[in-house]
């Protein structure tokens, strides 16, 4: 008898499971798994990373250490996460760049060339959890947008969605690794997927040998201090002399380790999702408006893109370096 429930227990938590991810996909995420909230199997390369301080600046890493390791922890009586991914690759070439422009006016990553997509992808999670309550009347959901002590590259990688490569990007064998990763932790039973158990970098090194600062100092180690992305977007002071120089042409974030990897030369794809169109004010920004420093110009330009992260000050710090840079390259 006891076999019997738990056989039909298990039997309704897949069609639900089945049907969330459905549902998923048809709001416009371009992949949808469901993972496990066990303990983190690798909760002590975490400690160890910390400890060898790799992780700057971003003191908050700490206070979510253990969280980040017992992802259970973070929702009340949550049982597994529901995952997604949301392709933002725009193409290999740099868009509406016009032919008088050279040199561009600094690199942006792809991930900033739309509107913010914590506010993007937040609305649209938050209508996932609506059909995860729908689908289990009474159950509780929450939604993460890279934010808060969610291990999301983890979590993908248990939903079955791709693996964490040798950069530490989740790389989806379909989309490769220009993908936003959106968490539902929930209570609802739904049956997981099988982890992505296996790992296709290979022999590859074309990540760690193409970063041009060496921030990726062993495979799976990112000494974010040296990383251009952290510099440019998290690290809040000023510059010294050593950082400007690091930071080269890039004014917010770096696709270069991304742009090398085999799996998206291959399979990267342009996003066709109408809400990360590329909007040019990002893609060539004014740097002008940006070196003013005037923050309520700066809102009304960018208070809703990616921008806002650094903020007015941190975006004409971004500005000053790449200028430097270029100088000192021509003189």
């Amino acid at each position: 008898m006891k076999r019997d429930v738990e056989q039909r227990r298990r039997a309704e938590a897949s069609r639900k499971g089945v049907e969330v991810k459905r549902r998923g996909l048809a709001l416009g995420f371009d992949a949808v798994g469901i993972a496990t909230l066990e303990a983190n199997a690798h909760a002590a390369e975490l400690d160890r990373w910390l400890a060898a301080g790799y992780a700057g600046t971003m003191t908050y890493l700490h206070r979510q250490a253990e969280k980040r390791k017992d992802p259970a922890r973070i929702m009340p009586d949550a049982k597994v996460a529901v995952v997604t991914l949301t392709n933002y690759f725009h193409g290999s070439d740099h868009p509406g760049l016009a032919p008088e422009v050279s040199p561009p006016p600094g690199k942006v990553a792809q991930y900033a060339w739309s509107a913010d997509y914590h506010g993007v992808l937040g609305r649209r999670l938050e209508r996932l959890a609506a059909v995860v309550r729908e689908i289990a009347p009474g159950a509780q959901a929450r939604c993460y947008v890279d934010a808060g002590p969610v291990p999301e590259r983890e979590l993908a990688q248990r939903a079955g969605l791709g693996w964490i490569g040798k950069n530490m990007m989740l790389i989806d064998p379909d989309r490769g690794s220009f993908t936003f990763i959106g968490v539902v932790l929930t209570d609802a039973d739904l049956v997981p997927d099988l982890p992505f158990e296996a790992d296709r970098c290979g022999t590859c090194r074309a990540c760690l040998d193409a970063c041009p600062t060496s921030a990726l100092v062993a495979p799976g180690v990112l000494d974010a201090r040296r990383c251009i992305s952290y510099l440019t977007i998290e690290h809040a002071a000023e510059f010294d002399e050593a950082e400007q120089r690091l930071v080269g042409e890039w004014l917010f974030g770096c696709d270069v380790c991304q742009d090398v990897c085999p799996w998206n030369v291959k399979f990267a794809r342009p996003t066709r999702d109408d809400e990360l169109g590329v909007r040019s004010d990002v893609v060539e920004p004014d740097l002008t408006a940006l070196l003013d420093g005037n923050p309520e110009s700066f809102q009304r330009r960018f208070g809703d893109t990616p921008f806002e992260r650094p903020g007015v000050a941190g975006m004409r710090r971004n500005v000053t370096a790449v200028l430097a840079n270029r100088r000192r390259a021509h003189s």
